[in-house]
C-alpha cells in the first residue's frame, strides 16, 4: 500500500499549536507521558493474553528508551499491545472525546501563562512529544496481526501513515527528531533523572540504552504494594499524575490494604482541581481494576458509585478470577463487597478532614461538593453519613456551614430546615422571600446546585426536621421567637387591605393562583410563592430551561400589608372608579415579582406602557 496523507482533525491540529507552542514551563512531562502511554499499553496486553497466550509470545514486558545524540532521536519503545492502521488514526490524528471545545478553550487560557495542567486531563499526552520534537514517528505493529504500520508528521495539520516493514516484532516504537533547544533530553543524566522522578513507580522495567549498553533506571514495583511507611510524598504524587492522567497534586491520599475474608489493596487520590469535564454525562468512575498486580480494566464503573467519580486510583483483589470479563464485573459479589469497603474508606477520610482541616475541606467541596450531592439523591444506604459531609452557603455569612451547625443556630419553634434555591447565592440572599425569616434570625441554606432541587425531596428531613423551601407555602413565622434584643420593625400603616386583595384577584385572574397577604414580607412590596402542593419554581425553571416543561404554573402574588405603596394602593382602593388604575398596578406588581425571580414579564409590551402610564399619572399628580 502507497504513503496516505491524511489532515489532523480540526481539534487535533489546534491541540498541537498550543501544545508545540505555548506550554513550556516543564517540558520533562513529555518523557513521562510517553512512558505512561507505554507501560499502559503493556498492561493490556498482559490482560487480553490471560485468555490468548499467544498474542504476548515470548518477549517481555518492558520500555526501552534509546537516545542518539549524531541523529538527534530519542525513541521510546515498548513491547505492548500495538496499534494497527485505523488506531494509528484514531488515537494520533483525532481527539474522540466529548467535551472538546470546552478542553481547548481552558487549555488556550491556561497557556498564555505557560501552565501544563490540562495536557493529563484529556488523555493528550502523545501530543506532548511536540514540545521537544520537530518531527515525530510511529512504528507498531499490533499484537496478533501480521502487518506492521508507520505514522509520522510534523504537528503542522497533516500526518502520512503507510505499511511498514520495520515495524517491531510487536508493539509501538516512538522516534522524536529533538529541537535544537531541546537537546538536553538526549543526555542519558537527563533521562535518569526524569525517570526516576516522574516515572519509579511503573511496574515493568524502564530501559535505557547508554554507549551501547542497557540498563533498568527505574524500581520496576507496584508501588501499592509497599508499606506506606516506606512511600514517600513525592512518590505517591507521580503515581496519582500516572494514574489519574493529572498534572496537579492530589489533595488527599488514601492507601490501604484489605485483609482477612477479602484481601485488595487500594491507592486512590482525591485531586485538588476540578476536571473540567466533571459533569459530562459520559464521564465515568476512572479507578484502574488489578487482579494479582495483573491489569483488567482502565474504568471500573462497578468499583465506586458515580458521585465519587472525581477518585482517582486503582484497587488490586486477592480474589476476583484472573480471566473475569468485563461483562462479569457487573454482577460480581466481590466487587461488590470491595466497592462497600472503598467507599466506607473513602468517605471515613473526608469526615476526618473536614474536622482536622476545614479551611482545606472547604475548598474540596467548593470543588466536588456538587458531584457527592448527587449521592444524597441516589444512595439511601450512605445518606446519613452524606449528610455529615455536606456544606451549605447560608444568610448566617460568608463560610460553609454543616447542617449540625445550622441546627445548634435554629430558633426556638422553629419546627424546619429553611431553603431557598437559585443559581446565585448572592442574590439568593437578598430575596424578598427570606426578609420575615431574617427579622427572627432564622437561618436560610442559600443551595445553588442543581440536584439540591432533588436530593432535598428524596431526602426529606434530617434529624427530624424538614427541608422546606422559604419560597413555597405558608411561612409560619409567628411560631419562631426572634432573637433577645432584634429590633422589631415598626408599623408602616394599619389600613385593611381586603379590598385591595379582591380587586387583586379580579384583575390578575388566571395569571395567578391566589393574591393574599404575606406573612414573610418586611421591606418589599410583593414576591411570588409557590403554593404547598406546587412544584419549587426554581426547579420548574429547570425544567422548562431544560424543555420537560411546558408552560409555567400560575403562583401565588404575596403583598406586605404594611408597606407603604400597599398602604397607598389599598386607599386608592376605597375609592370609587380606580378599578381600571389599580389593575393596571397589579400586573405591574406582578411583572416585579416575575422580574425579582429572574423571569421576564409575561407581556414585555404590555409592561412597559403600563409603567410609563403609571409615571406619567405619578408626574400629573
Amino acid at each position: 500500500m502507497s504513503e496516505e496523507q491524511l489532515s489532523f482533525q480540526a481539534e487535533t491540529s489546534r491541540l498541537l499549536e498550543i501544545v508545540a507552542h505555548s506550554l513550556y514551563s516543564n517540558r520533562d512531562v513529555f518523557l513521562r507521558e510517553l512512558v505512561s502511554n507505554a507501560s499502559d499499553a503493556c498492561d493490556k496486553l498482559r490482560y487480553l493474553a490471560l485468555t490468548d497466550p499467544t498474542l504476548a509470545g515470548d518477549t517481555p514486558y518492558a520500555v526501552t528508551i534509546t537516545p542518539d545524540k549524531a541523529a538527534r532521536t530519542l525513541t521510546i519503545a515498548d513491547t505492548g499491545i500495538g496499534m494497527n492502521r485505523d488506531e494509528l488514526v484514531e488515537n494520533l490524528g483525532t481527539i474522540a472525546r466529548s467535551g472538546t471545545a470546552a478542553f481547548l478553550s481552558q487549555m488556550e487560557k491556561q497557556a498564555e501563562g505557560g501552565g501544563t495542567s490540562l495536557i493529563g486531563q484529556f488523555g493528550v499526552g502523545f501530543y506532548s512529544a511536540f514540545m521537544v520534537a520537530d518531527r515525530v514517528e510511529v512504528r507498531s505493529r499490533k499484537a496478533g496481526e501480521a502487518g506492521g504500520w508507520s505514522w509520522s508528521s510534523d504537528g503542522k495539520g497533516r500526518f502520512t501513515i503507510a505499511e511498514s516493514a520495520d515495524a517491531p516484532e510487536r508493539g509501538t516504537v516512538i522516534t522524536l527528531h529533538i529541537k535544537e533547544d531541546a537537546a538536553e533530553y538526549l543526555e542519558p543524566a537527563r533521562i535518569r533523572e526524569i525517570v526516576r522522578t516522574h516515572s519509579d513507580h511503573i511496574a515493568l522495567p524502564i530501559r535505557l540504552v547508554d554507549g551501547g549498553k542497557e540498563e533498568q533506571i527505574n524500581a520496576a514495583s507496584a508501588l501499592w504494594t509497599r508499606p506506606k511507611a516506606e512511600v514517600t510524598a513525592e512518590q505517591y504524587k507521580e503515581f496519582y499524575h500516572h494514574v489519574g492522567r493529572a498534572f496537579d497534586d492530589p489533595w488527599l491520599t488514601i492507601h490501604g490494604r484489605a485483609e482477612g475474608m477479602l484481601e485488595y489493596s487500594s491507592l486512590l487520590f482525591v485531586p485538588s482541581t476540578r476536571p473540567f469535564d466533571l459533569f459530562h454525562p459520559e464521564r465515568q468512575v476512572q479507578v484502574k481494576l488489578y487482579v494479582r498486580r495483573v491489569f483488567v480494566t482502565d474504568s471500573c464503573a462497578e468499583l465506586l458509585p458515580s458521585w465519587l467519580r472525581f477518585v482517582r486510583g486503582m484497587v488490586d483483589s486477592e480474589d476476583l478470577p484472573l480471566n473475569i470479563s468485563r461483562e462479569m464485573l457487573q454482577t460480581n459479589p466481590v466487587l461488590r463487597r470491595i466497592r462497600q469497603g472503598l467507599v466506607k474508606r473513602i468517605l471515613g477520610e473526608l469526615a476526618r478532614k473536614a474536622t482536622d482541616a476545614p479551611e482545606e475541606y472547604a475548598t474540596f467541596w467548593g470543588n466536588f461538593g456538587a458531584v457527592v450531592k448527587e449521592g444524597l439523591y441516589e444512595d439511601a444506604e450512605h445518606r446519613d453519613a452524606l449528610l455529615g459531609l455536606a456544606r451549605f452557603r447560608s444568610t448566617a455569612g460568608d463560610g460553609l456551614v454543616s447542617l449540625a451547625e445550622y441546627a445548634g443556630r435554629m430558633r426556638p419553634g422553629q419546627e424546619a430546615i429553611y431553603t431557598i434555591h437559585g443559581d446565585d447565592a448572592g442574590q439568593l440572599a437578598r430575596s424578598p422571600q427570606i426578609e420575615g425569616f431574617r427579622a427572627k434570625g432564622v437561618e436560610v441554606l442559600l443551595l445553588t446546585d442543581p440536584i439540591d432541587e432533588f436530593w432535598t425531596g428524596a431526602v426529606g428531613r434530617h434529624d427530624g426536621k424538614p427541608f422546606r423551601s422559604v419560597t413555597r407555602g405558608g411561612a409560619d413565622l409567628a411560631k419562631i421567637e426572634a432573637p433577645e434584643g432584634a429590633e422589631k420593625p415598626e408599623p408602616k400603616g394599619d389600613r385593611p387591605i381586603d379590598g385591595l386583595l379582591s380587586l387583586f384577584k379580579v384583575a390578575l385572574g388566571d395569571a395567578v393562583k391566589d393574591v393574599r397577604a404575606s406573612e414573610r414580607l418586611t421591606d418589599s412590596p410583593v414576591c411570588l410563592v409557590a403554593d404547598d402542593g406546587d412544584m419549587d419554581m426554581h426547579l420548574e425553571r429547570m425544567l422548562r430551561a431544560a424543555r420537560q416543561l411546558d408552560q409555567a404554573s400560575p403562583r401565588i402574588l404575596e403583598i406586605n400589608p404594611t408597606h407603604p405603596l400597599i398602604q397607598g394602593l389599598a386607599l386608592r382602593a376605597a375609592e370609587p372608579g380606580t378599578s381600571e388604575e389599580l389593575g393596571e398596578v397589579a400586573h405591574l406588581l406582578l411583572d416585579q415579582a416575575r422580574i425579582l425571580e429572574g423571569e421576564p414579564p409575561a407581556d414585555p409590551n404590555a409592561f412597559s406602557r403600563r409603567l410609563a402610564g403609571a409615571l406619567a399619572r405619578n408626574l400629573a399628580a
